[in-house]
């Protein structure tokens, strides 16, 4: 009998001692937590959670053991714990949100956008920052398609409108629909008039199409004065006066669209150039 008791207290002092130390690393570990010394605090829990025995702690820890092992770049631990955390129904949305952050930082775009997904699926409130990182994510990841929806979702709400649209332009433009792409460059700089990207995008776009009616008008000019060189046509022809007519109707239409990029974007170099090469041909 008396062997007995001492055996029943030499197994109650070792329980005790390991859920002493477990605690005592939780402790540790939840000032490690707010000193944001990630990788330190996740060691400290999970050697803690190994060491716990039958004792009961909150399952909300598990949430976050999983946001030090996000932090810290663990993708092992981040998906075990996080993975505990959901089952207990514990920031659900958040775990899926973290996980996918993580999977961002180390470019695993595939597991980001699933993750996401399942992050706006659970949000219990508005998920615009998410649907916005999901986006971005569909963009890195090269599934544009996606991408764009998800860009479409922040301009509805009204999150992040301008930094959308560009992205979506961005990915038109990529997808080669250079209509589509102008159309959604007039669209934010009309919503967003001045914005730093959006401007000077669209007045690329006017700059390239004022090139190209310079370039028409200039081409009927010299075929014109090809002519007049052989001997086959006088400059005071009346259809050597006519293409000279019809090469200024494309100036003229040149510097009007020019106009429209300078007012857009007044720094571009092209702009002026384009403008009195225009001016010059059109006298």
């Amino acid at each position: 009998m008396k062997h007995g008791l001492l055996l029943v207290a030499a197994v109650f002092f070792t329980v005790f001692s390991y859920a002493q130390d477990a605690a005592e690393k939780i402790n540790q570990a939840n000032e490690a937590l707010k000193a944001k010394d990630y990788a330190k605090a996740f060691t400290l829990y999970d050697e803690a959670m190994n060491n716990i025995g039958d004792v009961q702690v909150d399952a909300s820890i598990n949430y976050n053991i999983g946001y030090a092992a996000c932090e810290s770049g663990n993708v092992e631990g981040a998906v075990k714990y996080m993975g505990k955390a959901i089952e207990a129904g514990v920031n659900v949305s958040k775990c899926h949100e973290n996980l996918a952050d993580l999977y961002v930082k180390k470019k695993d775009y595939a597991n980001a956008i699933a993750s996401y997904d399942k992050a706006i699926a659970t949000a219990t409130d508005k998920a615009d920052v998410i649907i916005f990182k999901a986006a971005s994510a569909a963009y890195n990841g090269n599934e544009l398609d996606k991408s764009i929806e998800g860009f479409n979702k922040c301009i509805e709400n009204g999150y992040k409108g301008e930094t959308a649209l560009f992205y979506k332009a961005t990915i038109l433009k990529k997808q080669g629909k250079d209509a589509e792409y102008k159309t959604t460059l007039e669209e934010g700089a009309a919503k967003f008039p001045g914005d730093s990207k959006i401007a000077p995008a669209l007045a690329k776009v006017y700059v390239s199409e004022g090139n190209e009616l310079y370039k028409k008008g200039a081409a009927i000019v010299s075929g014109a004065n090809e002519k007049v060189n052989k001997g086959t046509l006088k400059t005071d022809d009346p259809a050597y006066i006519a293409e000279v007519e019809k090469s200024k109707v494309e100036f003229k239409a040149a510097i009007a669209i020019l106009e429209k990029a300078k007012a857009l974007d007044a720094t571009n170099k092209n702009v002026q150039t384009l403008l009195d090469a225009c001016a010059a041909a059109s006298k």
